[in-house]
């Protein structure tokens, strides 16, 4: 599987789809895996969290790598550890979902992350500006409706750019 490719040391604004845009990440125990891994890759100097929101289907990051996991880039790493922790939790909880997934493939059976994730460089603080605003406004949008703050809204960012909370621990500031 090919992963979007990014440098060491530039910020990137980077989406990340549920296959088929199936709302996966519904159930806080998905979400709550998406927060381990990064917390994980964070405590190991992989890479640095800006910003980042968990919607139903996808999530938006804006992150930085530091240094490779092993012989891949930190971004791969995170995309295969939570594929394999989704698996491991549907076939355990909810084998009924598996279908959904499942892909012709003669290296795996089941895909969990679209193949198309799309990271996008940030070098202006123009451009942090508005891809933050987007991440944090997400759960707010009418398609979503989720809060109607975006400090509001769990598993998001937002409450640490607002409200100065750090509820999660893995968070740099982006002007830091």
């Amino acid at each position: 599987m090919q992963y979007a490719s990014m440098e060491i040391g530039v910020p990137y604004f980077y989406t990340a789809t549920i296959t088929n845009w199936k709302n996966l990440l519904v159930l806080d125990k998905y979400k709550d895996i998406i927060i381990d891994s990064l917390k994980h890759l964070v405590d190991k100097k992989k890479i640095k969290v800006f910003a980042f929101v968990i919607m139903p289907n996808h999530i938006h990051l804006i992150w930085m790598m530091l240094e490779k996991n092993g012989k891949e880039m930190p971004n791969a790493s995170f995309m295969k550890f939570t594929g394999h922790q989704f698996l491991e939790d549907l076939r355990i909880n909810h084998p009924q979902v598996l279908p959904f997934f499942e892909v012709d493939s003669t290296t795996r059976k089941y895909h969990f992350w679209q193949r198309n994730s799309l990271p996008i460089a940030l070098h202006s603080p123009t451009v942090w500006k508005q891809k933050m605003d987007y991440t944090h406004n997400n759960p707010t949008v009418e398609k979503w409706n989720l809060v109607s703050l975006p400090e509001n809204y769990k598993y998001s960012s937002a409450k640490f750019y607002i409200q100065g909370i750090n509820e999660f621990d893995f968070l740099t500031h982006w002007q830091e």
